[in-house]
C-alpha cells in the first residue's frame, strides 16, 4: 500500500523523474495535441494513495460515457501541462498550479486524430472535488494497489489490427485504451520499469 503522504509524494516524483521519455520529434506532427492528469489523491477510505478516473457525461460529442482521465484538447498556445492543470479546474474543480506537477509520461497517439500528453499530479486536497455534470458523470478513486495487480490489465488479439489491445479490469467494467495505456504505463514507472505504451491498440469503437 502506499499511503498518501509526503513520503508517498516524493518517490512517486522521483520515479517519474527517473523515467525517460520519448522525445519529442518521435510524435506525429498532423496530429492535434491534448493533455490528460493523472491526478493523485487520498483513496477516501483509509490513508491509501488513489488516482481519479472520471466516467464521461452520456451526451457528449466525443466518447460519451466513457472512462476518461480528466484532460482535453490544448487550446492555442496551451502547454500541456496548462492544459491539464485547466481541464482539472473545469471538470473536478480542482485549482492545482505547477508545483503540483510531479512528471510527465510518454504521448500516446489516438486514432481519433489526437496525441495525448499525460501529466502526474498530487492533489493534496481531495476534498475539493466538485464535478462539472456538464462534463462528468462521475468520479472513482482507483487506489494505486488495485493497478498494481497482477490480474489488473490483459491484451487481447483483434482482427482490424497487428497491435495488441490493452484492457484495464476496474470492478465490472472493461476499460481501454488511451486510458488504460496511460494507467499502464504509470504502474510501469511505479515499478522503475521504462516500457512503451505507443503501440499498443484502442478498440474499434474508440476509433472515430
Amino acid at each position: 500500500m502506499r499511503p498518501f503522504d509526503d513520503a508517498t509524494r516524493r518517490n512517486i516524483a522521483a520515479a517519474c523523474t527517473a523515467f525517460a521519455r520519448l522525445p519529442e520529434d518521435a510524435a506525429p506532427e498532423a496530429l492535434k495535441r491534448a493533455a490528460v492528469a493523472v491526478a493523485l489523491t487520498a483513496a477516501g477510505q483509509g490513508d491509501e494513495t488513489a488516482l481519479l478516473l472520471t466516467l464521461r457525461a452520456s451526451h457528449l460529442r466525443a466518447h460519451g460515457g466513457q472512462w476518461a482521465l480528466p484532460g482535453g484538447r490544448c487550446d492555442h498556445g496551451e502547454t500541456p501541462v496548462e492544459a491539464a492543470l485547466r481541464e482539472l479546474d473545469e471538470e473536478l474543480g480542482l485549482r492545482l498550479t505547477t508545483a503540483d506537477v510531479l512528471g510527465t509520461l510518454d504521448d500516446y497517439p489516438t486514432r481519433s486524430g489526437y496525441l495525448i500528453t499525460p501529466i502526474v499530479v498530487w492533489a493534496a486536497d481531495s476534498t475539493a472535488i466538485r464535478p462539472n455534470p456538464d462534463e462528468v458523470a462521475s468520479v472513482h478513486r482507483i487506489a494505486l494497489a488495485t493497478i498494481e495487480r497482477e490480474d489488473a490489465f490483459d491484451f487481447v488479439a483483434i482482427p482490424e489490427s497487428r497491435r495488441r489491445v490493452i484492457r484495464f479490469h476496474h470492478q465490472m467494467s472493461l476499460i481501454h485504451a488511451p486510458t488504460a495505456a496511460l494507467i499502464y504505463q504509470f504502474r510501469e514507472v511505479l515499478a522503475g520499469r521504462h516500457t512503451r505504451v505507443t503501440d499498443l491498440e484502442q478498440p474499434v469503437f474508440a476509433w472515430r
